[in-house]
């Protein structure tokens, strides 16, 4: 089989993302350093434990494994929190991005398919963001993800690197088999939080922000299944092998749920109520974050046909259920 390098590939996209290479004919070698990720999430390829920034350590994985191509998902990831400590999104996210980078290069694996996001184009007023959209980033993770793809198009034009770069908005949803879900530690993803609240594993959901120029006040964001956009990822790796050039793809539905929406809608899901406190904004969150994703449709020929709200919630809702979650 044809070996992959997944970094993150024991966080929550990194390890369905491995289940979509497995099942698609290759093999995932997860290369996690597990201050965020989960080993036991590692369940279809190898797993090498390494921090990003450490280059022989990453040169030794790719001298074992010789893979073809690098899936890069291995990030710090929290809007908040970069906005109060931004020295580690640089540290990580950037140089360790860049050390990786370096070891693909000295290794010859030019084929790299990055995770990068929506944060990347800031607060657009509420216009739908196409890949052309001017990027101005408004918190330091956004800005550490379009730093990375700004060194992505040196090393191109240098190196002949090769980059699939994905920006996608919220991810949600789970594995339909339960084989892999979410689980963040500390969680802050909005429908797992609220499934934790609906579930009595915490007193209540905290909206943040009622106050945004929207129809009910609350942030506007477009959600992805999280096996729709894996299956993007693979689609994106297929592009690489055909020998295409480096291209930016938006993964999205071109649909946006306000808050409140997605609190309707679980509640309609798990037919149980959800208990909810209103607080303040939070620095560094857009009004509204809605994807134009025509282009990865035309060129990828890619669908996100498991992103309606409800399945979303259903299968999240199943998983958390599952007893995987707490462990």
């Amino acid at each position: 089989m044809t070996t992959i390098l997944v970094t993150g590939g024991a966080g929550y996209i990194g390890s369905h993302a491995c289940k979509a290479l497995r099942a698609a004919g290759y093999t995932p070698v997860t290369y996690d350093s597990l201050v965020t990720g989960w080993q036991d999430a590692v369940k279809f390829g190898p797993f090498e434990q390494g921090d990003l920034r450490d280059a022989a350590r990453l040169d030794e994985v790719f001298a074992k494994h010789r893979p073809v191509a690098v899936m890069h998902f291995a990030a710090l990831s929290l809007v908040g929190d970069s906005m109060k400590d931004p020295g580690p999104y640089w540290d990580n996210n950037v140089i360790g991005s860049l050390r990786l980078i370096e070891a693909a290069i000295r290794a010859g694996c030019l084929n790299f398919v990055f995770s990068s996001t929506c944060a990347t184009y800031g607060d657009q007023d509420g216009v739908v963001l196409d890949e052309d959209t001017a990027q101005a980033p408004i918190n330091a993770y956004g800005a550490s993800k379009r730093a990375i793809e700004d060194m992505l198009n040196n090393f191109t034009a240098s190196h002949g690197l090769r980059a699939v770069i994905f920006r996608y908005f919220n991810v949600a949803g789970a594995d339909a088999d339960g084989e892999v879900g979410e689980h963040h530690r500390p969680e802050t993803h909005l429908i797992p939080l609220m499934l934790d609240a609906i579930d009595g594993k915490r007193p209540a959901l905290t909206v943040f922000g009622t106050d945004y120029p929207t129809p009910d006040g609350t942030c506007i964001r477009d959600y992805v299944h999280v096996m729709d956009l894996v299956a993007a990822h693979v689609l994106g790796l297929k592009w690489l092998e055909a020998g295409k050039p480096g291209r930016v793809f938006n993964l999205g539905t071109g649909t946006g749920f306000s808050v409140r929406e997605v609190v309707a809608n679980s509640a309609k899901v798990t037919n149980r109520p959800v208990p909810v406190n209103e607080g303040p904004r939070r620095p560094g969150d857009a009004v509204a974050l809605v994807s134009g994703s025509s282009r990865a449709q035309a060129e990828l020929g890619w669908a996100p046909i498991r992103s309606d709200m409800e399945t979303m919630i259903a299968d999240a809702w199943r998983w958390h259920q599952s007893g995987h979650y707490d462990r």
